[in-house]
């Protein structure tokens, strides 16, 4: 990144800023890589050797300032802005109160109650620091996501052609099951998760971690790994879930993740058809309500989502059953640092935003039997909700 990139991101910030109510600025702050979030707003290069601390303050008008150890003069180099060099801690601390002085409310990587762990990156004695000059410390939550999580037309288009592979995998991991137990030939859970990382590759994408390949009680284990060895075989009238996710190896690309079950049956038992339709039901509610609300241009909370997916599920008596949040962020990373659909593992209070995308993904997970989920990507624009790598699943897939 040149430095005619990192001017252009500080006016983006100050930008932001002054659209936000009330806010005087926002202070980055980093202790040996303690936050990510600030190098990768900051165009940063998250590789770099830094062992002191640094600060860099983005007002809402006027001059950046560069807060920087006498040992690492440099590590703010390409940022506009006055260098302030330290070397006491007695001296680093006067300079932070000279450089926030008449401000009132500043924006940090931190969040309330620790309400949102993705964006709470700021230590809490640090914070305790900035509030002993007098000030207010609200989190930056929604301006994070602003320049975390908004995508490019670049990079949707990287999630689209991810969607459509991993769809497209699904397809062929399923006919994979297929002919391994028409032919009689061994396939255990671990060798059909190998056989969706070769087609991930083949199609030129990378992912995080092995997709998940569960059969029957395995499958009611959300984040269930198959082993090398001691893995389940996939035998005929069982329930086999896959989930997985991957992107394009090219930089700037987003991931897409999905998550797929079927039966290696030609009849579906009806418990399984049952709990698939309730988690169904749930996923479209969600995706309904998402889509009405955009298209009025209210967009919705991210706990909002989960509320509506959840009320399906605990109707239908299962709620004790839905073990997790009802979707997440997507981005460059497949957790990625925009809203979650979440109002049980965390409350969201970040609203949606336009050129996000998320995962809707309930699931029904009954211990010792089997666990349901059905997920699918969801992308926000302006006022139009899409969702890439259809049809949806509408029923649990007859395998044979």
């Amino acid at each position: 990144m040149n430095t005619l990139g990192h001017h252009a991101r500080v006016a983006e910030v100050q930008a932001a800023l002054r659209e936000a109510t009330g806010l005087d600025g926002w202070l980055f702050y980093d202790f040996r890589g303690s936050d990510p979030l600030a190098y990768r707003v900051l165009l940063l290069d998250p590789s770099r050797h830094v062992t002191r601390r640094w600060y860099y303050w983005i007002p809402a008008t006027g001059e950046p300032v560069k807060l920087v150890h006498r040992i690492e003069p440099h590590v703010l180099d390409e940022l506009p802005g006055q260098a302030q060099p330290y070397v006491a801690w007695e001296h680093q601390r006067a300079l932070l109160a000279s450089l926030l002085r008449g401000r009132r409310r500043i924006a940090m990587q931190y969040s309330p109650l620790n309400a949102v762990p993705y964006v709470s990156r700021v230590d809490a004695g640090t914070v305790d620091l900035i509030r002993s000059f007098g000030l207010e410390v609200v989190t930056s939550a929604d301006l994070v996501q602003r320049f975390e999580a908004v995508w490019t037309d670049e990079q949707l288009e990287s999630h689209r052609y991810a969607v459509v592979a991993l769809r497209r995998i699904v397809d062929e991991a399923f006919a994979h099951v297929a002919s391994a137990i028409a032919k009689g030939r061994e396939l255990t859970e671990y060798g059909l998760q190998r056989f969706i990382l070769s087609r991930i590759h083949e199609a030129g994408m990378t992912t995080s971690s092995a997709p998940i390949a569960a059969v029957d009680a395995h499958s009611a284990d959300p984040h269930y790994g198959p082993a090398e060895s001691g893995s389940a075989p996939i035998t005929r009238e069982s329930l086999v879930l896959i989930d997985l996710w991957a992107k394009r190896t090219q930089p700037g690309s987003v991931y897409g993740d999905i998550t797929w079950t079927g039966y290696t049956g030609a009849r579906v038992p009806a418990k399984q058809s049952m709990i698939f339709d309730h988690v169904r039901q749930g996923r479209d509610a969600a995706l309904a309500f998402v889509r009405e609300r955009v298209g009025s241009g209210q967009f919705p909370f991210g706990w909002e989502v989960d509320d509506v997916c959840r009320t399906v599920i605990r109707e239908a008596g299962f709620g004790e059953f839905f073990l997790h949040r009802t979707g997440h962020s997507i981005g460059e990373e497949v957790h990625g640092n925009g809203a979650n659909i979440d109002n049980l593992e965390t409350q969201d209070g970040r609203r949606l935003m336009p050129r996000t995308c998320f995962s809707i993904e309930p699931g029904i997970y009954l211990p010792g039997e089997f666990g349901i989920r059905s997920e699918l990507d969801v992308y926000v624009s302006d006022r139009e909700v899409l969702v890439y790598g259809g049809p949806l699943q509408t029923e649990v897939i007859p395998i044979l």
